[in-house]
């Protein structure tokens, strides 16, 4: 299995129009972050995890050629506002690009996007094929995914396990019950917005210490604002099995 992140960042991210701060003016390009996507990829089949406004240009520094499938963790726009863009996979795979959402999350897709769902057989509209998903574990080809319940503030939303490796984005509360789902990932992937307490996301601090609680391998910190600080100079200050993750960085598990 391959894990790529095609974004590590956020909406309030790297870099910010107008700021003149260290992080936006960096020269080093793991400190120039698209919003959060992860490509997961098997022999047979490939997979994104949340589409946001910049998947189209993830897609194409990529070079993605093909995609079987899209798993979306909730419905914030900065992981669902690249929906239009499957239109090109749809013309060269020649069939609808399947979605995997929560009923809540296809609630708003068809609000967003309702010139997609209103009249699906216009000409050259996206073609999206939706399936729902919950709290039951699904399989995208031979990729087996387990949802685990979070919250992201007040907004329910979903992490995934595939295997040894665990995927959470947009949380700031995991229950107990869900933390077993988690427990021993060899990589677990957590979002850190900065350093000081927000609303809706887990701070540095708070995802080191949820690492540590659910006993994972290797830790990579997401969606990282430009708040936290400089990629070289962050990373000096975290424990030696926690990274900052970077775009375009690979895991490969045998």
């Amino acid at each position: 299995m391959r894990y790529t992140f095609l974004g590590t960042g956020t909406s309030q991210g790297i870099p910010v129009i107008g700021c003149n701060c260290p992080v936006c003016t960096s020269s080093d390009p793991r400190d120039k972050r698209l919003r959060c996507s992860l490509m997961v990829e098997s022999e047979t089949t490939r997979v994104v995890i949340d589409i946001g406004p910049d998947f189209r240009q993830q897609v194409l520094r990529s070079g993605i050629q093909t995609l079987d499938a899209i798993v979306l963790t909730h419905e914030h726009m900065d992981h669902l506002a690249g929906l239009d863009e499957v239109r090109a996979f749809n013309y060269f795979q020649q069939k609808p690009m399947t979605v995997y959402a929560t009923e809540q999350v296809q609630r708003r897709l068809k609000e967003q996007y309702s010139y997609i769902f209103n009249n699906p057989n216009y000409p050259g509209i996206p073609q999206i094929e939706l399936i729902t998903i919950g709290e039951k574990a699904f399989t995208v080809g031979d990729i087996h995914f387990e949802p685990i319940q979070l919250m992201h503030g007040q907004l329910p939303v979903l992490g995934f396990r595939m295997g040894d490796f665990t995927y959470i984005t947009d949380a700031n509360y995991i229950s107990e019950e869900e933390k077993v789902k988690v427990q021993g990932s060899r990589y677990l992937v957590l979002n850190a917005l900065r350093k000081t307490p927000h609303h809706s996301h887990f701070t540095l601090q708070e995802a080191i210490d949820l690492s540590r609680e659910l006993g994972a391998g290797q830790t990579f910190i997401i969606h990282v604002s430009h708040q936290m600080g400089q990629h070289e100079e962050e990373s000096k200050n975290l424990p030696d099995d926690v990274y900052l993750s970077w775009d375009e960085l690979e895991i490969r598990i045998d």
